[in-house]
C-alpha cells in the first residue's frame, strides 16, 4: 500500500469515527436542550473535553506540540467552529435532529468547492460530480417534508445548519492548512480552550438569563436561557458530552491532516444514517422512503469518491515508478 493511500484510508476512518461521535454528541445536545442553555454545555463539555485532549497531546510529545506561529490562523480556525455549533445547535433545538443533519450536509460541497481556490487542490469532475450527487441525496430526503417545516420553523432557522455548514468548512480547510506544522492534538486543545473562553464570556453577560425573560423565541430562549445546576441524572450525559468533544477534535483534525479535504468530505454524509438512527431510538421519529433513498445517493457517491481517489493514487505511484 502507497503511503497516500494509506493516509486516505486513515483519513476516512478518522472522519467516520469523528461522524459517529458527533452524531451522538448532537443527540445529547437536543435532548438536554430543554433544561440548560447552550453555552452551560459547551463549557461543561469542553472543560472535560480538553482534559482528554491534553492526555492524548501527552501521548503525542508532549506540551511543546502548542508552540506555533500562526496563532492568528489558529484563533480564526477557533472562531470557525464555534460559530457553526452555536448556528447548528440552536437550529437543532427546534428541529428533528435528522432534518437539521441533513441540511447541514451541504458542508462537504462547500468544502470540496473551497479546497480549490484556497488549498490549490485539484478536483476532477468524476469526483466534484459525486459530490454534488450526495447533495442531490440531502434535497431528496428535504423534499418530501420541506413545505411542513416552512410552516412550524421560520425560514431563517431553517437557514441555521446551512451557515453552520459554511463555518464548518471554513473550519476544516484551515485545519488542512495547519496539518504539516499541527498535530492534532494540539489543535484539539487550542479549540476546547477557546470554547471554554467563550461560554464563560456568555455566562459573564447572560448566564443569570435576565435577557431571556421577555422573549418566547425558542432559538433565543436556549441561547440565552440562565445556568442551571446539572441534575445526578444529568451529569453522566455532561461528562459523556466531554469525552465526545475530545473524540471529535482529535479524530476530525486527524482526518483533515492526514487526507485530501475533497476526498474526506464526502464521507461526511456518513453522519445522516447516524442521525436517523439516534432520532428514532431517542425521539420515536424514522424518515420515510425519501430520506432512505437520500441516504443510499449519499453512500454511493461517498464510495465513489474513495475509489476514484485510491484509482488516482495507483496510476500516479505506476508513473512514478515507470520515470524512475
Amino acid at each position: 500500500m502507497t503511503l497516500p493511500e494509506q493516509s486516505t484510508r486513515l483519513g476516512i476512518f478518522f472522519i467516520i469515527v469523528g461522524m459517529l461521535a458527533i452524531s451522538a454528541n448532537d443527540m445529547l445536545i437536543k435532548q438536554l436542550s430543554g433544561d440548560y442553555p447552550l453555552h452551560q454545555m459547551v463549557f461543561v463539555r469542553s472543560s472535560v473535553g480538553i482534559i482528554f485532549s491534553i492526555a492524548i497531546l501527552h501521548l503525542e510529545g508532549g506540551w511543546h506540540l502548542l508552540r506555533t506561529r500562526r496563532v492568528l490562523l489558529h484563533c480564526l480556525r477557533g472562531t470557525a467552529v464555534i460559530l457553526a455549533n452555536l448556528t447548528y445547535f440552536a437550529a437543532l433545538a427546534v428541529m428533528p435532529l435528522a432534518d437539521a443533519t441533513a441540511m447541514f450536509f451541504v458542508a462537504p460541497l462547500f468544502i470540496t468547492v473551497l479546497s480549490i481556490p484556497i488549498l490549490g487542490e485539484i478536483v476532477g469532475l468524476r469526483r466534484l460530480g459525486a459530490v454534488v450527487v450526495g447533495f442531490a441525496g440531502v434535497l431528496v430526503m428535504l423534499r418530501p417534508g420541506f413545505g411542513s417545516q416552512q410552516e412550524s420553523v421560520p425560514i431563517l432557522v431553517l437557514l441555521l445548519p446551512v451557515l453552520a455548514a459554511f463555518f464548518y468548512a471554513i473550519f476544516q480547510i484551515m485545519t488542512r492548512l495547519l496539518g504539516p506544522e499541527s498535530k492534532a492534538s494540539a489543535m484539539a486543545v487550542y479549540v476546547q480552550a477557546m470554547f471554554i473562553v467563550v461560554s464563560l464570556s456568555f455566562y459573564v453577560l447572560a448566564g443569570d438569563g435576565r435577557y431571556a425573560q421577555n422573549t418566547e423565541n425558542e432559538v433565543l430562549v436556549f441561547l440565552l436561557r440562565a445556568w442551571a445546576w446539572p441534575t445526578p441524572a444529568d451529569w453522566p450525559y455532561f461528562l459523556f458530552l466531554g469525552f465526545l468533544a475530545a473524540m471529535i477534535g482529535y479524530a476530525l483534525s486527524q482526518a483533515y491532516r492526514l487526507a485530501n479535504a475533497a476526498t474526506i468530505a464526502p464521507f461526511e454524509y456518513t453522519g445522516m444514517p447516524m442521525a436517523i438512527f439516534w432520532g428514532w431510538i431517542v425521539f420515536g421519529t424514522l424518515p420515510d422512503i425519501w430520506v432512505w433513498a437520500g441516504v443510499l445517493l449519499i453512500s454511493l457517491s461517498g464510495l465513489y469518491v474513495f475509489l476514484r481517489e485510491r484509482a488516482q493514487n495507483r496510476a500516479i505511484t505506476r508513473e512514478a515508478l515507470v520515470r524512475r
